[in-house]
């Protein structure tokens, strides 16, 4: 029970890592959990699968200040504080080479995968006021460049330099900031990126990423939440600004 009595926000809650996570979370025994995500549909049915009162949503733009604002006042209506911001909302974008690759895409990937997390951190440290732990969702694409993945490698590099300035400013509130970076993860997000690279030949496209991970498979979602639920931790207590790479050794 390490994270006994803990309140979270998960942001991209509703998706594979998100869910997987907060799952763990709550078996860890965090008191509530707040779930964000921009579908409300897809918010009720995490709720539904987690089957827990435990849980509240709020569906938001991750973008946008303003919703991200209302979600982090939410959150302490719900919970009455904050321990553990769980910065994990991305989009994938488009598989195009980069002489060919869309400007209003471009601009989305940025704006979610960077600006929402630095909107994240704006609005949630004042509100950590007993201190706590930042996570965010980067990607091994964050440490390598992945050719034909301009706005996403950008943004997941991007989110490194974020995660350091959060470390360094969080400290002093006792505020700790660490990403983690996943290889192919086995869910909706690869099913798409697969998809780009070789329309209709996903399996084929996967097969040869597990060919060049060591440990010969892609990650799952709960590789990740368990990850997560450590950085989460007081078992974590003196790390901050570190990038934890969780990829069966695919960047070894």
């Amino acid at each position: 029970m390490t994270l006994k009595g803990k309140t979270a926000i998960i942001t991209g809650g509703s998706g594979g890592i998100g869910l997987a996570t907060a799952k763990t979370f709550l078996e860890q025994g965090a008191a509530s959990i707040m779930l964000v995500d921009l579908r409300e549909v897809d918010l009720k049915a995490a709720k539904q699968t987690l089957n827990s009162d435990s849980v509240y949503t709020f569906a938001a733009d991750v973008s946008q200040a303003s919703q991200v604002e209302a979600y982090t006042k939410a959150a302490v209506e719900k919970m009455g504080s904050i321990d553990i911001l769980f910065l994990n909302a991305g989009i994938e974008g488009v598989v195009k080479p980069l002489t060919e690759y869309p400007e209003e895409m471009f601009d989305k990937v940025i704006a979610v995968n960077v600006k929402g997390v630095w909107l994240g951190m704006k609005y949630g440290f004042p509100e950590m006021k007993n201190g706590g732990a930042v996570i965010i969702t980067s990607s091994v694409a964050g440490m390598v460049g992945t050719a034909q993945m301009m706005a996403y490698t950008t943004s997941k590099h991007a989110t490194i330099g974020a995660m350091k300035v959060g470390a360094l400013e969080g400290a002093p509130l006792k505020i700790r900031v660490n990403s983690v970076h996943p290889s192919p993860v086995d869910n909706r997000m690869m099913r798409s990126l697969e998809d780009g690279f070789a329309p209709g030949a996903g399996a084929e496209v996967k097969k040869s990423f597990e060919q060049m991970i060591p440990l010969g498979r892609y990650a799952d979602n709960q590789d990740i939440a368990d990850l997560v639920a450590f950085l989460a931790s007081d078992q974590s207590k003196f790390i901050t600004g570190a990038t934890y790479v969780i990829d069966g050794g695919f960047t070894t």
